[in-house]
């Protein structure tokens, strides 16, 4: 079954399996939280349909399943930058801020946006990569 699939193909699979894994952990953490923010929703919901939309796309090589996944992978490229920058905010109004390496450890989590924005720039290098 796997004999002949382009990398375009692995690389979406993998991609939409990771946004899953991501989400799930990702929910975990902002439900600890109580989802005090309201940006705390879009990686909790968005995630998941990016990986279904990836992982359909490596079965059904569809066009408007490409252009809806495309859509989705650029705004979650936006969703990881925006995370990043409220995640290093959140991390300041602790008690003692920046100056508190301890919030580094035990604040919120600096890379898990960054592998929001990572995981989805992935998804469009195997689309557009030629």
């Amino acid at each position: 079954m796997w004999d002949g699939w382009p990398i375009t193909r692995i690389l979406l699979l993998f991609t939409g399996f990771a946004f899953f894994m991501i989400s799930l952990q990702v929910t975990i953490f902002h439900s600890r939280q109580n989802f005090r923010h309201w940006a705390m929703y879009g990686p909790v919901i968005g995630g998941p349909i990016m990986g279904i939309f990836a992982i359909l796309l490596s079965f059904y090589n569809i066009p408007i399943l490409r252009t809806i996944l495309v859509v989705l992978l650029f705004a979650g490229v936006a969703l990881g930058i925006t995370g990043s920058v409220l995640h290093v905010y959140g991390i300041g109004q602790r008690v003692g801020g920046y100056g508190e390496s301890q919030n580094f450890l035990i604040g919120p989590p600096l890379t898990l946006p960054a592998m929001v924005a990572a995981m989805s720039i992935l998804g469009l290098i195997a689309l557009y990569w030629r």
